[in-house]
């Protein structure tokens, strides 16, 4: 059976009706959905997948933070610790309560579908270590189009939205860079400033599995735009940004020349 995709747009946008686009994060969760649907895409397409796996992959784009609307809706923010994980409750609002028929008719993905929604905003080293071959595939395919898109806000959305108050004067917590270059793994219950954050940010590169978002990274430039964006006033503190900066594009450059796709 065929995946109609263009239904499921359909249903997600009857589905968004109720939430108010003049919240800007709603907004901003929209805009990211229908972004991360269409890299997923052509992440797919990369991999020469054949035509349903491409559908599924930019289905699983669309589904992926369908939990997060009314995150928004009741705990008015999307910070999981503070409230809900977001892809377990959009599993629930998916399966448990049924919604998942209004974007694909047939149960024959199901399976597929859900896992790659519960793994994509897993830390790399708590994926399910259980999953099939093709609940692997588009786990990492909604795992790197989702980082591939949180560089493209990171480099267009408000600094002070993004990292808080005070930026240029916070220091880097020694533990989180510790963590960046030796662990590559960034513990968020170690991050204590905005400035952390963006060190966890940068860390995203160690995180992507195919070729073609590692090469949309170094066209659009965006770890040098993110860098560029800080404006930090302690030497120090901006000669350890530049050496993670630096660290980071090396690694992407080393990914890059090893990766076949």
């Amino acid at each position: 059976m065929n995946i109609d995709i263009k239904n499921a747009r359909i249903e997600f946008k009857k589905y968004i009706e109720k939430y108010n686009p003049n919240n800007p994060k709603i907004a901003l969760k929209i805009s990211h959905i229908e972004r991360v649907s269409n890299k997923a895409r052509q992440i797919a397409e990369s991999l020469n997948l054949d035509e349903e796996n491409i559908k599924l992959a930019e289905l699983i784009g669309l589904l992926h933070d369908i939990g997060r609307f009314e995150q928004v809706r009741i705990y008015n923010t999307f910070m999981d610790k503070d409230s809900v994980n977001h892809a377990e409750y959009g599993v629930k609002i998916l399966f448990n309560d049924g919604l998942i028929r209004k974007f694909i008719k047939d149960d024959k993905y199901d399976e597929i579908i859900k896992k790659s929604i519960l793994n994509h905003n897993r830390g790399y080293n708590e994926i399910d270590k259980n999953l099939d071959k093709d609940e692997l595939l588009h786990t990492k395919i909604i795992r790197d189009a989702d980082k591939l898109d949180i560089y493209y806000v990171l480099n267009c959305e408000d600094m002070q939205v993004l990292y808080g108050d005070n930026i240029e004067n916070q220091t880097i917590n020694k533990e989180i860079y510790r963590e960046f270059m030796e662990d590559k793994i960034i513990n968020y219950k170690n991050i204590n400033s905005g400035l952390d954050l963006a060190i966890a940010h940068f860390a995203y590169v160690y995180d992507f599995n195919y070729k073609f978002p590692l090469q949309q990274i170094k066209e659009d430039k965006y770890l040098t735009k993110l860098y560029n964006r800080f404006k930090i006033e302690n030497p120090d503190t901006r000669e350890t940004l530049t050496y993670v900066y630096d660290y980071a594009k090396k690694y992407l450059n080393k990914e890059l020349a090893e990766k076949v796709c």
